[in-house]
């Protein structure tokens, strides 16, 4: 009966034109502007300030002006300016500028600027801007700058800038700035900067910049800049420059290499590179210079500076009969 009561209290004060509430030391029926204490309202518009609980039942009109610190409750939206506290909806939280504290949505929770504290969505979580803290959504998660703190998406997460801590995806994670920290992804994960840490893909992993400790990537790895540390690949790894290890299904390579690297089928270094270390491959082929050794079938070195072990090797820089050889060649000049 007490629940009837309040609904049809708040639905009268909906209808009447003008904007009007009754208020009580500590509570407030309808669009108050300022409250201490417990607030009930169909529909914000006028509201500017909330120091403790503000219960509505819709999102409020646009443009939001309305701060609440406390607690913001949604039957099933809420909504403000900025929510300060705790934020809870049964479809969704959201503010035109920021979130700090603890939030819930039932179906999505968000913010225009800033997102900040733990939250959790059932469908998607996003912020306009920067995102910091624990956030978990059902399909995605993200920010259209920053990222910092720990992403769980059932789909994906991601940031349009720098990310840094921990994310786990179903399907895709990364950033288009930098990333630095630990991801896990169903599909496929990287940066479009420079990526640091430990990344795990499906299918793979890859930086348009330099990239940094471990990756593993299903089918492949690679970077457009370094790569240094570790990078395993189903099919394929590689990199521009490699200081590290790689370990592939089929092949791999670079630029400028140095390291350690097995690939069963192919090892290949890029024409006018260079190759400083151990290779282990049915097929070595150094369009560079290789200053380590290659241990496969056939090795071939255009210019060899260290030592060719295998059933047939290659060495374009040295005099012409001791260019091929079976079994050993090194340099002879």
């Amino acid at each position: 009966m007490r629940t009837i009561l309040v609904l049809a209290a708040l639905a009268l004060v909906a209808e009447t034109p003008r904007a009007q509430s009754l208020d009580l030391p500590g509570l407030s029926i309808g669009d108050s502007e300022v409250h201490t204490g417990l607030r009930l309202n169909y529909r914000d518009r006028n509201l500017r300030s909330v120091q403790g609980i503000n219960v509505t039942i819709w999102q409020p009109y646009s443009p939001a002006e309305g701060r609440v610190k406390g607690i913001a409750v949604g039957l099933p939206l809420t909504g403000g300016r900025s929510i300060e506290g705790i934020g809870v909806g049964l479809f969704g939280v959201s503010a035109d500028e920021s979130i700090d504290g603890i939030f819930l949505g039932g179906l999505g929770a968000g913010a225009g600027k800033s997102v900040r504290g733990i939250g959790i969505a059932g469908l998607g979580m996003g912020s306009g801007e920067d995102l910091s803290g624990i956030m978990v959504a059902g399909l995605g998660a993200g920010a259209g700058r920053n990222v910092k703190g720990v992403l769980v998406g059932g789909l994906g997460a991601g940031a349009g800038g720098d990310m840094v801590g921990i994310v786990v995806a179903g399907l895709g994670a990364g950033a288009g700035g930098d990333f630095r920290g630990i991801s896990v992804s169903g599909l496929g994960g990287g940066a479009g900067g420079d990526l640091q840490g430990l990344h795990v893909a499906g299918l793979g992993v890859g930086s348009g910049g330099d990239m940094t400790g471990i990756v593993i990537g299903g089918l492949g790895a690679g970077a457009g800049g370094l790569l240094k540390g570790l990078g395993v690949g189903g099919i394929g790894v590689g990199a521009s420059e490699v200081q590290g290890i790689l370990v592939s299904g089929f092949a791999a390579g670079g630029g400028d290499v140095r390291g350690l690297f097995i690939a069963p089928g192919y090892f290949n270094v890029s024409p006018g590179g260079y190759m400083q270390g151990l290779s282990v491959s049915a097929f070595n082929r150094v369009q560079g210079s290789q200053h380590g050794v290659t241990i496969g079938i056939l090795n071939v070195a255009r210019d060899l500076r260290g030592v060719q072990l295998g059933l047939i090797n290659y060495a374009g820089s040295n005099k012409p009969g001791l260019r091929w050889l079976p079994f050993f060649n090194m340099d002879w000049r």
